[in-house]
């Protein structure tokens, strides 16, 4: 499963060739009624721009549909779509009774595979969307990272700089998919962990028009800023604790806000007096 998807699903355009590996496939193209064709429901792409359908409507009233659409068998005389359906909303337009088709054998993961891979490796996604797919091609088609991006024909690194856009807030994630800032800044706002702040720099970010070294400056600063405010809390709550109970004490806080105490002594005296200094 999923052997050849790189070169079998080119980014180029939903017209380009596809090198159909005939291993998988029942036929050669031949016109199909429209009718008879689905759209897959677990579709990665859920946002399909209409004029770019319109244009490519005109395309293919011109030209004709130049590259077959890739579907599977169903039952019942019908097909779902695996890779395509663009064309084939297009050809819905145009008024087309039948388009020609590949049939492609692929159970329900290769299938979610093959559209998953298909949908990344489109030139026109927003970051968002392509991040989403990656995380479903591991979630519902069970790969690691390593095994994704094999599949994509992409670096380890990537995969991960774009599973890591999740984590951002629903006002980033938006921001990221109207292009409001570009992958850039929103990778340097992944490096902030709470979600008031990475907002409060996006907005400062929108209104002023910084550049990505910008906010990766202010992310740097405000990094820095709340190392010292750490720092500071650290020193003040190690020092309550030697004055309550006598002993070496150093304080650890985490980013999420959990942390350690660490307590020393010198000896079992040391530790005796701490403890009635407790009881006290």
């Amino acid at each position: 499963m999923g052997r050849g998807l790189s070169a079998l699903l080119k980014p180029d355009s939903d017209q380009v060739q596809e090198n159909v590996s005939s291993e998988k496939m029942i036929s050669d193209s031949f016109p199909l009624d429209i009718t008879k064709i689905e759209p897959n429901p677990s579709q990665p792409r859920t946002n399909f721009e209409e004029y770019l359908i319109n244009d490519l409507a005109i395309s293919i009233e011109s030209l004709g549909i130049i590259q077959p659409i890739t579907v599977r068998d169903i039952g019942d005389g019908h097909y779902q779509i695996i890779s395509g359906e663009r064309r084939f909303r297009a050809a819905k337009i145009v008024g087309l009774r039948s388009i020609p088709v590949f049939v492609r054998v692929a159970d329900d993961q290769e299938a979610l595979e093959m559209a998953l891979v298909e949908n990344i490796q489109r030139r026109d996604l927003d970051p968002m969307e392509i991040a989403l797919s990656y995380n479903r091609l591991m979630t519902d088609c069970n790969l690691t990272q390593q095994q994704t991006s094999d599949r994509v024909g992409k670096n380890r690194s990537t995969v991960a700089n774009y599973i890591g856009l999740l984590k951002l807030s629903p006002l980033v994630q938006a921001g990221l998919r109207d292009r409001d800032i570009t992958m850039g800044h929103a990778r340097a706002l992944v490096g902030i962990s709470e979600n008031s702040q990475r907002d409060n720099l996006y907005h400062q970010c929108i209104k002023g028009s910084w550049s990505v070294r910008q906010l990766e400056k202010a992310v740097r600063n405000l990094t820095q800023e709340k190392q010292l405010q750490k720092g500071s809390q650290n020193i003040e709550a190690a020092d309550i604790f030697r004055k309550k109970l006598g002993l070496d004490a150093k304080v650890k806080i985490k980013p999420d806000g959990g942390g350690q105490i660490i307590l020393s002594f010198k000896n079992l005296d040391e530790l005796s007096r701490a403890l009635e200094r407790m009881d006290d």
